[in-house]
């Protein structure tokens, strides 16, 4: 039995069923970003009074460069989850809406794209 209204099936209108697969990224972005942000704040804990030197040094490291990259990746994946959720609930535009969503993606995409770059230049 269909819980929809005949103008409702009409009109397509309903779930976009894509609520659901959002969710479940946002919580495992969530996840994954405890034990790396964990490794972060213990590898800066770490890095106490190290010269910039030691620290690019240490970073040059293949382990603490490719966990590095990972929370990098994370973060701003996280963060473009969180912010397509808060623009899609307070802009009531839609095609301020869907062009806020796009530069919003694009910059998350820039600057993981800077901060990998970054660790890799260091890295290589």
């Amino acid at each position: 039995m269909k819980m929809r209204s005949s103008l409702g099936r009409v009109r397509g209108l309903g779930s976009a069923k894509d609520g659901v697969s959002h969710w479940w990224l946002q919580r495992l972005t969530a996840v994954a970003l405890v034990p790396l942000c964990l490794w972060f704040v213990g590898s800066l804990i770490g890095q106490v009074g190290a010269d910039q030197a030691s620290v690019a040094a240490w970073l040059a490291q293949p382990c603490p460069a490719i966990v590095m990259i990972l929370l990098a990746i994370a973060t701003f994946y996280h963060a473009a989850l969180g912010l397509q959720v808060v623009i899609e609930d307070y802009v009531a535009s839609e095609g301020l809406r869907l062009v806020a969503i796009a530069a919003m993606k694009l910059a998350c995409f820039a600057l993981a794209t800077a901060a990998v770059f970054a660790v890799l230049k260091l890295a290589l």
